[in-house]
Formats: structure tokens, C-alpha cells, sequence
């Protein structure tokens, strides 16, 4: 899946504040605390998870006009056959 230029700044900032959680997250599981590690890193992979799949009310225009300009605009593949 190709990404713009929006969405890899959207995943940088996630990854940003999910990565110290899953780094805490980690040093408790090293440490021995079991339940807090994983609710850490759980919240970690949330962040990033909520953040590719969850879709917003912005991202709503982005997705119509992707879908209208597919179908409008045709592709070097449909033009070959």
C-alpha cells in the first residue's frame, strides 16, 4: 500500500510517542513486572494500530476524492487492454 506524504508524518508522530512507551514497557518486562509491561507495550501497539486503521472525520474528504479521481482518471494498465 503506497503512502502519501501526509500519512508517513501521521505514522512518524505515532511512532514517535509509541516508542518510549514500548521502550518503559520493556524495561518493566525486564525487570520482572509482568502486567505493567504489557499494558505499556499493548498501549504502544494500540497507538499505532488505532492510527493506520481507525478512520477520522479529516480523513473522510482524502478517501472520497482518492476513490472519485480512480475512478475518473485512467491508469497506463486500462489504457493497454
Amino acid at each position: 500500500m503506497a503512502r502519501g506524504i501526509l500519512e508517513t508524518i501521521g505514522l512518524a508522530a505515532t511512532l514517535m510517542l509509541a516508542i518510549p512507551i514500548a521502550l518503559f514497557g520493556a524495561e518493566h518486562l525486564v525487570r520482572g513486572e509482568l502486567f505493567a509491561g504489557v499494558a505499556y507495550v499493548g498501549i504502544a501497539v494500540g497507538l499505532v494500530v488505532i492510527e493506520q486503521y481507525l478512520t477520522t472525520p479529516t480523513d473522510i474528504p482524502g478517501k472520497v476524492a482518492e476513490k472519485t479521481v480512480g475512478n475518473i482518471v485512467e491508469t497506463e494498465e486500462s489504457k493497454e487492454e
